[in-house]
């Protein structure tokens, strides 16, 4: 278990030095639609799994020291509301606890795109995940682009990319 650990803390730490060392506040806040979602473990981000989040308001407060997230999971085919408030960590890393232990960063943002990168631990297995979200419905294609240069960078393979968005039938 302690090698498990460790393991998390050292690439967090690695993954937080490739991390933008500003993230615009103002970028951040706002409605956001997640467009899609990859995973090294693919089963935790497709439709009905636990982690395919429906992403839906982002706020960042106190220069993102907090970060407000509001999104839909289904379960058992429905749409379940969550809101959850996430306090900064050391290295622009956040914790939320969410079919496990999740360890999440924004990784890149721009006026039309955003991208968290988390890993989440459920006991047996650390998954590592992103979300591309968008402020409308689609990323164009130097977005998509980019999305998947992020993913490659992190490890994840982009034939595990999911479109999200074409599932998304939960309220506004």
């Amino acid at each position: 278990m302690k090698v498990v650990l460790l393991n998390l803390v050292l690439v967090l730490v690695c993954a937080a030095q490739e991390t933008p060392a500003e993230i615009d506040p103002s970028k951040v806040t706002g409605e956001w639609r997640t467009i899609y979602a990859a995973a090294d473990n693919k089963e935790k981000i497709v439709e009905g799994g636990p982690l395919r989040c429906y992403n839906r308001q982002i706020e960042c407060d106190d220069d993102c020291e907090h970060l407000s997230l509001a999104f839909y999971v289904k379960i058992d085919g429905r749409c379940q509301f969550f809101s959850e408030e996430l306090k900064r960590q050391e290295g622009g890393v956040y914790f939320i606890e969410f079919a496990g232990e999740n360890y999440l960063q924004i990784i890149h943002v721009s006026d039309n795109m955003l991208v968290f990168y988390y890993e989440n631990d459920d006991g047996e297995k650390i998954t590592k995940i992103t979300e591309g979200c968008a402020r409308g419905t689609s990323f164009t294609q130097e977005e998509l682009q980019k999305y998947q240069e992020l993913n490659s960078e992190r490890g994840i393979p982009n034939e595990n990319i999911d479109n999200v968005i074409e599932t998304d039938n939960c309220p506004p």
